[in-house]
């Protein structure tokens, strides 16, 4: 069969890049500062770049355009690349490794659960856990630093289980720190593809298995109380899955399904939305005129109460912040993916089987998209400044069929929370600490941050 006229190669040039002898210093470089590379490597050769990495090559392509063809325009002929295939074996096969119609069936299944009104619903929900984050942050008023990002961890996974399992999360005190080592352990599998066999009895590895095995029994109890407690209307994650799976024969396959997709919704739902609300504090607290407005808002938005669903959406400058903050610092700052087939992007040949690099982080700071791009400016998202703007110039959910189910929840979640916090107390960086971005499964604050409380007078 011909290939259809736009997937038809017509070029057989590469791209630029560091020769081959280069290899062993870029993957020193990449172990110690993979943003660096990307950025120093954009900054170097252009919009299309090769990296040469031992056996493999990427294929790293950085304009608007090229994101397109990737993400949506030729999506059904990359699938999910480097890092994300070796992932596999520390997340499983969950939404965010599958592929296929194994993917298109765990997708029909979650998609309800981020319906627009059911996420609608959600507010109070949020706004209560906000509250408590508040109450929680006040009362350590000086008593020194407060790790922020751990705060952001522990908010993200209660606000997940209340509005998305219909549980409570609290309940499991070693949650976080499960998928904090199956987070650590993922990385590991991106970064040495996988090289190291499972058995080999690293500490990291044998600290990996008893964190799968923490969240395996999580799990099973979360799924064992839903069905021995249905909840009413049946529209939350756990119900769902209990219904997909349960004509699953072999009890092992339905086991396994439940928890990848159980373990990868609530890592990285959590941890993308704790990564946004870290660095929505430190960049406040970090241009103080900005933290004016946003309190300013709130205040005649909200007043003392607590928000509706409309509040949110008259939450215009706040919201404007949080777009901001994922311009500098997007939640998922990698999309890895794999050419099944062969195809040309921007005029460059890229052989079937090759690893494909689109970098958010990058592209939000392409300087012919975004003037001044690495100034702090919420002004770039008021209402009409949009226009003209290329619509794939800023990804911080992804875009085409892999755009990010969780979205519309993270965006309510990082509104409220910001609005709750800064109403009521300033948060300033300790002093002396320095913060560096670490490019993870999202894009954290690496070692934490701590912040000191004050309440506004």
């Amino acid at each position: 069969m011909t290939a259809p006229e736009a997937a038809r190669p017509r070029s057989r040039r590469l791209p630029p890049g560091p020769t081959r002898s280069r290899t062993p210093a870029l993957l020193a470089s990449m172990a110690r500062d993979r943003l660096a590379v990307m950025t120093g490597a954009a900054l170097r050769y252009g919009d299309a770049v090769r990296l040469p990495l031992g056996p493999k090559t990427l294929f790293f392509f950085n304009h608007p355009d090229h994101a397109k063809r990737v993400l949506a325009d030729n999506a059904a002929n990359y699938h999910k690349g480097i890092g994300l295939v070796h992932a596999r074996r520390a997340l499983g096969d969950g939404l965010l490794t599958s592929e296929g119609e194994l993917w298109r069936a765990q997708r029909k299944v979650i998609q309800p659960v981020f319906q627009p009104k059911r996420i609608a619903r959600q507010t109070a929900a949020v706004a209560e856990e906000a509250a408590k984050l508040v109450a929680r942050l006040r009362a350590r008023e000086g008593t020194g630093p407060v790790d922020i990002r751990g705060e952001m961890t522990e908010l993200t996974l209660g606000i997940l289980g209340r509005t998305l399992l219909d549980a409570d999360l609290s309940a499991y005190d070693s949650i976080g720190e499960s998928f904090e080592v199956v987070q650590d352990q993922a990385i590991f599998e991106m970064m040495s593809l996988s090289a190291v066999p499972s058995w080999v009895p690293l500490p990291q590895q044998r600290r990996f298995r008893r964190a799968r095995a923490d969240l395996e029994r999580i799990v099973a109890q979360l799924a064992a109380e839903r069905a021995a407690h249905p909840s009413e209307d049946g529209d939350d994650v756990l119900s769902r899955l209990i219904e997909a799976t349960g004509n699953e024969r072999d009890e092992t396959t339905r086991r396994l399904r439940m928890r990848d997709e159980l373990v990868t919704l609530l890592l990285a739902g959590h941890e993308t939305t704790a990564s946004t609300l870290s660095w929505t504090f430190h960049l406040l607290d970090q241009h103080p005129l900005v933290w004016e407005k946003v309190h300013a808002e709130v205040v005649e938005v909200l007043g003392d109460r607590q928000p509706t669903t409309a509040d949110v959406h008259r939450l215009t400058y706040t919201s404007m912040v949080i777009e901001e903050v994922m311009r500098l610092y997007p939640p998922v700052w990698i999309l890895p993916r794999k050419a099944q087939q062969e195809d040309e992007i921007g005029g460059y040949h890229v052989p079937a089987g090759a690893e494909v690099l689109i970098c958010p982080y990058t592209l939000h700071r392409h300087p012919e998209f975004w003037p001044a791009p690495d100034r702090f400016d919420p002004e770039r998202f008021a209402p009409g400044r949009a226009g003209g703007r290329h619509r794939y110039s800023y990804l911080p959910f992804g875009a085409g069929p892999r755009f990010c189910v969780g979205s519309s929840l993270g965006l309510l979640e990082a509104t409220v929370v910001t609005a709750a916090v800064v109403r009521e107390l300033q948060l300033a960086k300790a002093p002396g600490h320095v913060l560096k971005p670490e490019p993870m499964l999202t894009l954290r604050v690496q070692g934490g941050l701590p912040m000191t409380v004050h309440t506004v007078r």
